[in-house]
């Protein structure tokens, strides 16, 4: 949704307004059509930006002040598409989100998943709001805007004329890499393999040996590849080659010369990239018109006291923002400042 942060941040200026700021209020920063957005979001989230940060992280109050907005920004237009899809009867189930944080965790060894969370401070609660919010994204897409996309092929035809040098393919070469501990053995392999044109018995019959199918354009190359296959025609194979990590022969399966897609052949990828186009397009119209009904109120606290109201020598470290339990969150700008020294 970064593409849409410019937008949305103009349109919301002139939606907002002040929360009350009373007891229903604390721990909350916005609300959208009611619902509210809670400050552990805005954390969660900021979070994950320092995560990725290499090194100290010192962050100048303009830096810090763009952060929280776009990330606001972010998580109105997420409710904003969950209260949509709810409304069509499409929200995201507590099934689908389960079947979703399995996938996740199936690509972790058992018990991994947790230690990670808690080694990178990552809150569950909040992760798995934030995996609810891609869902229900992915959905919205898929299930709401994506019906309504018509790609003409009068369209199609002339984006592939426009942009032809897309469909370019350069000369590739479709290579056999047999790799083995020995000179002798790799060629035992390769003369195997020109006989018999399986790929499959040379793990069998040396079990020593690896390979290994690629494709790769003749530009990107190694010199040492590129001389070995110099010259070579289809079923022909290099010399064996020695590197630090053993022996290898080059196989050369089959040579691709440059060519330019057919347009029947290329229309996947027309069609990929004019859909990709019109829903941005159709996501930026439904968001403009959503906003122009939406309520939306923001913490008056941010409103009225935002970061760039603060001189640059109070910002300090990561560390040295104290963290503020819910009932603290109604002070939120006012308690990011670091203690005195």
């Amino acid at each position: 949704m970064t593409l849409f942060r410019t937008t949305m941040i103009l349109l919301l200026l002139a939606v907002l307004c002040g929360c009350s700021g009373d007891a229903d209020d604390i721990g909350i920063v916005a609300r959208v059509n009611g619902s509210p957005i809670y400050l552990t979001q805005l954390e969660f989230q900021h979070d994950q930006i320092q995560a990725d940060s290499v090194g100290a992280y010192v962050p100048s109050v303009e830096k810090l002040s763009s952060e929280y907005g776009d990330i606001l920004a972010d998580l109105i237009v997420q409710e904003l598409v969950s209260q949509e899809l709810k409304q069509r009867d499409l929200a995201v189930t507590d099934e689908e989100l389960r079947k979703a944080e399995d996938a996740v965790r199936s690509d972790y060894p058992e018990g991994a998943f947790e230690k990670v969370l808690v080694e990178e401070y990552i809150d569950l609660k909040s992760w798995r709001m934030q995996l609810r919010y891609h869902l229900a994204q992915k959905k919205f897409y898929q299930l709401v805007l994506r019906p309504q996309i018509k790609i003409d092929y009068k369209e199609a035809e002339k984006y592939y004329r426009d942009h032809i040098s897309d469909f370019y393919l350069p000369e590739s070469l479709r290579i056999l890499v047999v790799r083995g501990p020995s000179r002798e053995l790799v060629e035992k392999a390769v003369e195997k393999y020109r006989q018999d044109r399986d790929q499959m018995n040379l793990t069998t019959a040396f079990g020593e040996v690896e390979t290994r199918e690629v494709v790769v354009r003749e530009g990107r190359m190694s010199a040492a590849w590129k001389n070995a296959v110099s010259g070579l025609e289809a079923g022909q194979s290099s010399p064996v080659l020695a590197d630090k990590f053993g022996f290898e022969a080059l196989v050369l399966l089959d040579r691709s010369e440059a060519k330019v897609l057919e347009p029947a052949q290329a229309y996947p990828l027309v069609e990929e990239a004019l859909l990709e186009s019109k829903l941005h397009r159709a996501f930026e119209q439904w968001l403009s018109d959503k906003l122009a009904t939406a309520k939306i109120s923001v913490s008056e606290h941010l409103l009225t006291q935002t970061l760039e109201d603060k001189p640059l020598e109070e910002v300090g470290e990561p560390e040295e923002i104290p963290q503020e339990t819910p009932e603290e969150a109604g002070d939120f700008v006012e308690s990011q400042e670091p203690p005195e020294n």
